[in-house]
């Protein structure tokens, strides 16, 4: 039944410039962020990975909050998208051209966290602009979103089958794929223009007025669990490819692409698991497979690592877009952009900073250990995900036990 329904979602043109969008946009971030690590070492520039990564986070504080606010209140968010396309596509080829002249790390760390700035809010406010399209109905949610997924796994393909696994070249083919994003949203309806508020105060400007979701006790528990996700699977991206190299594998790019292949099987699966299953046991799911992922990587065998890859689909897909649909659900219309914005500032700014900064400590740690350091890497971060577990199955609730089937519904 739910492969009938994913068809009967595949074959609505209605969805099909939705589902153009998040193949382009999963394409260009899976181009840069999966073979930044070893692009970077291949420059001599392996002192900068976690901050480099960590600079997505520092750009979450920033930039997402004050776009969604300009998009729940004052232009469409399909324009806000266009524009940040077209900055993200410059951005990413002028830190591609820093790391290939050697500028230096400062000018390259610059010149990637101007990049960041750009991009980090195209993810929630492309989010918002499908979710308006929905908006009677999360279930086509997750085969529109397997979309992203297929262009990240994509985009990965594309690299190594250029041999870009280590080269620049990967980030100046994310930025002509950033390009088509800009290009794309000329075929999507503007929707209301909005026209901005008077007598707004600088933080509602900003997005800040935001922070007032925080309020409600499970968006609270949601929110912080995906953020405190966000800690442990900072770990994954940068890390996984050198584990891979370490135990022989080459293309690893193309190797990480694994994880998005059963990630697309999670999305196609997730409208038929939420007809039958609370929210919070999908979402507690998410977070068994990441206990159990990392535990496989602590193995530090070759199977065991690819065991691993292959479950972070699930972990994903159960954890972070089933919070997404929360949101859509839950959450006020008027104010679904900051709230897909916050949780973006939360994810990608609280939670990926203390992430990259601090697992890349731990890893540092681990690696002063001759004796298996990848065993206790991995293990620690299990080890965090059970304790994750425990706080969410302790503290949220919701309300309900069936299906929710209309916004104002609650689970």
């Amino acid at each position: 039944m739910w492969l009938g329904s994913v068809l009967k979602t595949f074959r609505r043109g209605e969805y099909a410039e939705l589902m153009g969008l998040y193949l382009l946009q999963g394409a260009a971030l899976g181009m840069w962020f999966v073979p930044l690590s070893t692009v970077l070492a291949a420059h001599g520039l392996s002192a900068l990975r976690s901050y480099a990564f960590a600079t997505s986070a520092v750009a979450a504080f920033v930039t997402p909050l004050f776009f969604g606010a300009v998009a729940d209140r004052h232009a469409s968010p399909v324009r806000v998208l266009r524009w940040l396309a077209l900055a993200t596509a410059v951005t990413m080829a002028l830190a591609s051209t820093a790391i290939w002249i050697g500028a230096g790390p400062g000018v390259v760390l610059a010149a990637i966290q101007l990049h960041a700035l750009c991009s980090a809010p195209t993810w929630s406010i492309a989010s918002t602009v499908v979710f308006a399209r929905i908006a009677n109905s999360p279930q086509p949610f997750g085969p529109i979103r397997a979309m992203a997924t297929i262009g990240w796994l994509g985009g990965c393909l594309v690299v190594s089958a250029l041999g870009a696994d280590q080269s620049t070249l990967s980030g100046y083919a994310g930025a002509v794929v950033w390009l088509a994003v800009a290009g794309i949203t000329f075929l999507l309806p503007l929707g209301a223009e909005m026209r901005g508020a008077e007598r707004l105060t600088w933080a509602q400007r900003l997005g800040l007025d935001a922070l007032s979701l925080l309020r409600h006790r499970d968006h609270r528990v949601v929110f912080l669990t995906t953020a405190l996700a966000s800690i442990p699977l900072a770990g994954f991206y940068p890390n996984a490819p050198l584990h891979l190299q370490a135990l022989g594998f080459e293309r690893t790019a193309a190797w990480m692409s694994l994880g998005q292949i059963t990630e697309v099987v999670a999305m196609l699966s997730l409208g038929a698991l939420m007809l039958r299953w609370r929210l919070k046991w999908i979402l507690a799911w998410g977070l068994i497979f990441g206990v159990v992922r990392f535990a496989l990587s602590a193995l530090d065998t070759p199977s065991g690592l690819v065991a691993s890859i292959l479950l972070h689909g699930g972990s994903y897909t159960l954890v972070w877009i089933t919070a997404q649909i929360y949101l859509n659900e839950r959450v006020d219309p008027a104010w679904r952009a900051r709230g897909q914005a916050l949780m973006s500032m939360l994810n990608g700014g609280v939670g990926n900073l203390a992430g990259y900064l601090s697992v890349g400590f731990w890893f540092t740690m681990c690696a002063s250990h001759r004796d298996r350091p990848w065993t206790m890497f991995w293990g620690g971060l299990s080890l965090a995900c059970a304790a994750l577990l425990l706080f969410f199955l302790a503290t949220y609730h919701g309300r309900g036990s069936g299906p929710r089937r209309n916004v104002g519904a609650t689970q």
